[in-house]
């Protein structure tokens, strides 16, 4: 079992679970989704980031100094700064659009975090999918999240999704939601705190 972060007391999944993150944008869906990578982290957990909108350094500032920690950055090489390598903790793909790299550079660490780590649990996030739709279609989208959930569930990892419904219509939405195991809605709520709705965990 995987415990969830602290905005979600009480909540435990079955290893192998997908969980949706959805909500219009400044709802916290991020500091949500990256609350549930911290614990795991703090608690001893791999943590592996797949980023399509911050750089891999935004990413690890905001995760504990000592964790273990992957990030795939898939905007670096986008943006053209400079020369950049692969290391221990931070591998490139070209840019949103190679779903390829990125499930190739998720499958090396999900391996060097089982095989040689050896750390049993990890937890796995991808921020965000709505900049996959903006790069390429609804049916490629989904084939590749179908592939990459499929991955989560066979290492018995955790896998967390973030994803702004707003930039979405119903069917895409509905489309996608079919691929996860639960589905963490955010929505504004009454001052700084967000209202969130679970569907798919038992709390």
């Amino acid at each position: 079992m995987y415990e969830l972060a602290d905005v979600l007391p009480d909540t435990e999944v079955d290893a192998g679970t997908n969980v949706l993150v959805a909500g219009p944008p400044l709802t916290g869906k991020r500091s949500i989704a990256l609350g549930i990578l911290e614990s795991g982290a703090n608690r001893g957990d791999g943590s592996i980031a797949i980023t399509t909108k911050d750089s891999a350094d935004v990413v690890l500032s905001k995760l504990p100094d000592d964790a273990d920690v992957g990030v795939v950055d898939c905007v670096t090489k986008q943006r053209g700064v400079g020369a950049v390598e692969d290391n221990s903790q931070v591998k490139y793909a070209s840019s949103p659009v190679d779903m390829t790299g990125i499930g190739i550079k998720l499958s090396e660490f999900l391996q060097e975090f089982y095989d040689q780590r050896e750390l049993p649990r990890n937890r796995v996030l991808l921020h965000s999918i709505s900049t996959l739709l903006m790069y390429s279609d609804l049916q490629t989208v989904f084939r590749f999240l179908h592939v990459f959930t499929g991955r989560i569930q066979s290492a018995d990892a955790l896998g967390v999704y973030v994803i702004d419904s707003t930039s979405h219509d119903d069917q895409t939405m509905n489309t996608l939601k079919q691929l996860f195991d639960a589905v963490i809605e955010v929505d504004e709520g009454e001052g700084d705190t967000p209202e969130i709705r679970t569907a798919g965990l038992s709390r």
